[in-house]
């Protein structure tokens, strides 16, 4: 994976992060590491910030950083734009993209190409062939839009790869064909030298049944309130509940 000392280091790191929302503070006191080859995942019921911070850690400006640090290969990047972050490393998936008129997906998936790559190829992994010469996301069910994304996140090769809600309005025909892609590109098959790192958000976790996560953590009102074993985390989210999680009485 490249120098040694570097994989001592971890690939994201949060410290004390803090971020507001149209001059709402949303997410306050958020400490995380994603080392290299890690993948975690991140739990939490409906407005809880998990939207949130996927958003900061790409640089929207809508989502401002009022408090502490995001570090990406022990760089930090809290005031760089998306574009310079995405040239870094880091891409992602969105639970809710916009639709792109004018754009076809054979064009889109070759700008966000980081390498020379055989769209067509790329695309009937994802049975997408037919959607290569439409517009992005025009008129694409919920499961499409879903796979349409991860086509581009390939094409991308994204290091750090973020993953809003990746089961959400997916049948389960796509959900096993979306589960595939994302363990290739967080290199799920390889079993040494992974170099790539995820951060899947999930209010289900049905996503854990196709891809496995190395740690788990559960939002709460704004802030970390749990860490571990993601299995055992979404055992207990489902027996009591995201309340629960909150008060850390178990």
């Amino acid at each position: 994976m490249g120098d040694p000392e570097k994989e001592r280091d971890a690939m994201l790191e949060l410290r004390d992060l803090a971020v507001a929302v149209d001059g709402r503070q949303i997410l306050s006191g958020i400490d995380l590491e994603i080392g290299y080859g890690e993948t975690h995942v991140l739990f939490g019921p409906n407005g809880s910030g998990k939207t949130t911070l996927l958003m900061a850690l790409m640089g929207f400006p809508r989502y401002q950083v009022t408090g502490g640090a995001i570090k990406l290969n022990g760089e930090d990047i809290t005031s760089l734009p998306p574009d310079e972050r995405a040239r870094r490393g880091i891409g992602m998936m969105y639970q809710r993209p916009p639709t792109v008129r004018g754009v076809s997906l054979r064009q889109m998936v070759s700008i966000s190409s980081r390498d020379d790559l055989d769209v067509a190829s790329l695309a009937g992994e994802m049975n997408l062939e037919e959607f290569l010469e439409r517009d992005v996301n025009h008129g694409f069910s919920g499961g499409e839009i879903k796979r349409s994304e991860l086509l581009q996140l390939q094409a991308q090769n994204p290091d750090l790869v973020l993953l809003d809600e990746p089961e959400s309005g997916v049948d389960m025909e796509n959900l096993q064909l979306v589960g595939r892609a994302i363990r290739r590109l967080l290199q799920k098959d390889l079993v040494r030298r992974r170099s790539k790192s995820g951060l899947i958000i999930t209010h289900t976790g049905y996503i854990l049944d196709y891809v496995e996560a190395d740690h788990g953590h559960v939002l709460c009102n704004g802030t970390i309130v749990c860490s571990g074993n993601p299995r055992e985390q979404l055992e207990g989210i489902r027996r009591y509940g995201f309340e629960e999680c909150a008060t850390c009485t178990r």
